[in-house]
């Protein structure tokens, strides 16, 4: 059979709003679609991670307009034409959407260009569907019409990263269930997880993601400061960084303070996440974000590292309570303590679990499971 020709290929346009979250969550995906045949395209806004898009083969377009954390109603319009030209231009395939901003201008924009076939990845439904604030449930109510819209379209898919948002999307927002696709997650490659675990002394609690409130990073500071009351032998670890795009972004001044003031450590930002899990006795995050399924806790799952979350969507799809980790109230920091100190009194309880966990990732999240579902969704979708 010969090898397919640049015409013969399919065109597959990812739209993401950052290039280091394509490269951290979508590139395994991206990979294997080249391998398949594809020709990948990669809208973003082109940073520090640029160059490695290039470096993979993929042709990478650069986002003038779109913003995760644009409000002016001129450059959102801005953002849909850009968009629009965009698809003209390039003539796609399949589109793949990854979260909401590109979901929701990317379908209006598939819908005048006429493009043929729609993926809308939704990474959790985010602060507007997770948060209690005036501002976030006025948004709620602009913006479910629209979800509604854009998931609806005849040659759309929508995937989702947790049972709860699919609960969400069809019963509160109106999306046809048989529109919904599960895909538990980014996938991790579990070769990167492999390697034999060597806990340190004292025993290490890691809370790795990006500094902003959601993630629990404050409740995190103020379970590690009952537990240093009660004089309980650990390191307490932030590893990440701010997130300057973020209205809720932790400054850099006060995650130094909560170093200086020794409640906990504050890394920055790692590159080395196997290694540190590999040596943290827990991993915890006490998220109310409106997680998919949090990578950091996938990844901690694959390297047999138990884990202490809220329980939240998106963290119950990886956590079952008692087996590979503990799940605790949204909210309650004295049970967020309590789970902490129970595991970290118990290692062959931490060993129990961490075994769970890896047996977890292998059956429902590891990368290549994560690949072959998205694959057969664009499969699907082109041959309707």
């Amino acid at each position: 059979m010969r090898e397919a020709s640049v015409l013969d290929r399919k065109r597959l346009l990812f739209v993401v709003t950052e290039d280091w979250y394509f490269v951290s969550h979508r590139l395994p995906i991206a990979r294997a679609a080249s391998a398949a045949g594809y020709e990948v395209f990669v809208a973003t806004r082109l940073g520090e991670k640029a160059d490695a898009i290039v470096r993979e083969g993929f042709i990478p377009i650069g986002l003038k307009r779109m913003r995760r954390s644009g409000r002016n109603p001129f450059r959102e319009l801005a953002s849909i034409a850009e968009l629009v030209t965009l698809y003209r231009s390039y003539r796609p395939s399949i589109v793949h959407h990854v979260a909401m901003k590109p979901v929701l201008y990317g379908s209006i924009a598939a819908r005048l260009v006429g493009v043929a076939a729609i993926v809308n990845n939704l990474a959790g439904l985010g602060f507007v569907f997770s948060s209690k604030a005036v501002y976030a449930q006025t948004l709620r109510r602009l913006i479910a019409p629209l979800l509604r819209y854009a998931l609806n379209q005849r040659q759309a898919l929508t995937i989702v990263q947790n049972r709860d948002d699919a609960r969400v999307l069809a019963d509160d927002i109106g999306v046809a269930p048989e529109k919904i696709r599960l895909v538990k997650g980014s996938g991790v490659d579990l070769a990167q997880f492999s390697e034999m675990r060597r806990e340190s002394a004292p025993p290490t609690v890691l809370l790795a993601s990006r500094m902003i409130k959601e993630k629990g990073v404050e409740d995190f500071v103020r379970a590690a400061a009952q537990l240093r009351k009660k004089n309980v032998a650990a390191r307490f670890v932030l590893a990440g960084a701010p997130d300057p795009e973020n209205p809720h972004s932790i400054p850099q001044a006060v995650l130094r303070r909560f170093h200086e003031d020794g409640l906990v450590e504050w890394w920055g930002h790692r590159d080395n996440i196997p290694e540190i899990i590999r040596e943290a006795a827990i991993v915890c995050l006490p998220t109310t974000y409106g997680e998919g399924v949090p990578k950091t806790l996938i990844e901690a799952a694959a390297g047999e590292c138990p884990i202490v979350t809220y329980d939240v969507p998106g963290c119950r799809e990886i956590v079952t309570d008692g087996a590979n980790g503990m799940l605790v109230p949204a909210g309650d920091v004295g049970r967020l303590a309590q789970a902490i100190e129970q595991l970290l009194a118990d290692p062959e309880q931490r060993r129990r679990m961490g075994a769970q966990g890896r047996k977890l990732v292998q059956a429902e999240f590891s990368q290549e499971i994560v690949v072959a579902q998205t694959l057969a969704i664009y499969s699907e979708l082109l041959t309707q």
